[in-house]
């Protein structure tokens, strides 16, 4: 990548950080509920978590709910508005380019996870959450690898549908992964076959590998990190292969 091509990336990065930052639903939708989760939990004690101690199964599940908060569902909805009006075909045809302005979300992202990593993890430390610290570094690929996974996912479903359609689709998934997809409630705890389906799904990889990395288990988390990583490589390639640029 050139240094031309590389301050494009950075201003278009800054400029989609600052607009999911701006953005007042977003803000809801990617902080204020998982801190909103993160405290209902801590100050109940339902649902049953498991074993071990509760704020510390807590914690890594809001994280992994901050990350398709602002991975999946955030993005989703921007593009699909973005295609909508024009947007995307516009940049497309300007000096950034079509990869520069995927590089550009996708840094964006990254750069609000991250504050949003440090915005969360400093509550839960302030409610007397402990996390391994050798698993940290296990938990940052996570959350590196979790953003990507569901990043593509949003790109495959707003390159498909009409923006309407992504609107309802992503809150929709939205509620169902926080609630049953194993985001905040481990799958082990889902009852029946859901468990174990939900362990698979991608959803369930995030939430159960960041339990595992922050508590300790680190080895355990290695299946969870395998099955995401396909998820990721699995919606990228059909993302680049079905994704339209108009809508």
């Amino acid at each position: 990548m050139s240094s031309t091509t590389a301050a494009r990336v950075r201003a278009q990065a800054g400029y989609e950080t600052r607009t999911l930052l701006s953005n007042g639903e977003q803000l809801l939708v990617s902080l204020v509920l998982p801190a909103l989760a993160l405290l209902a939990l801590v100050l109940t004690d339902v649902p049953d978590l498991g074993a071990g101690r509760r704020i510390d199964l807590i914690v890594p599940g809001v994280l992994a709910l901050a990350v398709v908060s602002t991975g999946f569902t955030g993005q989703a909805i921007a593009t699909g508005f973005d295609r909508r009006y024009g947007v995307l075909r516009f940049l497309g045809t300007t000096p950034l380019g079509r990869s520069g302005l995927l590089w550009g979300k996708a840094i964006g992202v990254l750069a609000v996870v991250g504050i949003q990593t440090v915005a969360l993890g400093g509550l839960g430390l302030a409610l007397g959450w402990r996390p391994s610290v050798g698993g940290l570094p296990v938990a940052l690929f996570f959350l590196v690898i979790g953003t990507w996974t569901w990043v593509a996912l949003a790109l495959l479903l707003a390159g498909s549908l009409r923006a309407e359609a992504v609107l309802a689709v992503a809150n929709l998934i939205w509620v169902l992964v926080a609630g049953l997809g194993g985001l905040l409630l481990p799958s082990d705890r889902l009852p029946g076959v859901l468990g174990s389906v939900v362990a698979w799904l991608p959803s369930g990889a995030l939430g159960d590998g960041l339990r595992h990395a922050l508590t300790g288990h680190v080895g355990d988390a290695l299946l969870p990190l395998l099955v995401l990583a396909s998820w990721g490589a699995l919606a990228s390639v059909l993302a680049l292969g079905t994704f339209d640029w108009s809508d």
